[in-house]
């Protein structure tokens, strides 16, 4: 069945106006974002075959566009189109740490390093830089590593907050593997940053560790 023969209710872009665009399932979404199917089959059809062979939304947006232009209905403009959706939801969370107000909860930065390392195939390790009321100043990318891990070097670390003239900072690094247990390296690189930043008086609020699901909080382990 075409989907302009289906209820008009259950259309993807008539639910959408009618019921918002949380009532859509993750292939109605993609749908609307793909636009048409391919020959004999609909949209929604399409992307719930996409879907699964990823293993999901994210098995299907973590991938890079050249790959995704090479699914079997996506093609390069439908690839960038995707790609292009996923930086926008990048940007929108990094505007919304960036406007102005103090970041009293600490599960936003989570949210936002883990959006922003999450795909990553390599680890890396970042820092969101904080003025004295808490505001971000600057998300930096500080080390790239292999799939196993980056090396930390604590100087640079507290040259970047000196040359934001940062009084805190957040840090955060991917676990390809998806794990967010920390390891002991993961722990003692942890301390060694939180001692070379007190010698400046820059306050170390947290150093989440990103995989599967949430990101993993050092400062509610009780590791800072």
């Amino acid at each position: 069945m075409r989907l302009q023969d289906w209820p008009e209710q259950e259309r993807p872009r008539e639910k959408l106006l009618a019921r918002g665009a949380g009532s859509l399932s993750d292939a109605e979404v993609l749908a609307l974002l793909v636009g048409t199917g391919r020959q004999g089959t609909h949209a929604v059809a399409m992307a719930r075959r996409l879907l699964a062979e990823a293993g999901g939304l994210r098995g299907l947006l973590d991938q890079p566009a050249e790959r995704l232009a090479r699914l079997p209905g996506i093609g390069i403009a439908r690839a960038c189109r995707l790609a292009a959706v996923v930086e926008l939801g990048h940007r929108h969370l990094a505007q919304d740490l960036a406007r102005g107000e103090a970041l009293t909860d600490p599960a936003k930065a989570g949210d936002y390093l883990t959006r922003r390392l999450r795909a990553l195939p390599y680890e890396v390790f970042a820092c969101l830089f904080l003025d004295t009321r808490h505001r971000v100043i600057a998300f930096e990318e500080l080390f790239r590593g292999t799939l196993d891990g980056a090396e930390v070097h604590p100087r640079e670390v507290v040259q970047r907050c000196l040359a934001h003239h940062a009084a805190a900072v957040i840090l955060g690094h991917n676990h390809p593997s998806g794990c967010t247990e920390p390891s002991a390296a993961d722990r003692a690189v942890t301390t060694r940053l939180r001692q070379a930043l007190g010698l400046v008086e820059v306050r170390l609020l947290d150093h989440f560790i990103v995989g599967d699901g949430p990101a993993c909080s050092m400062a509610r382990l009780g590791a800072l």
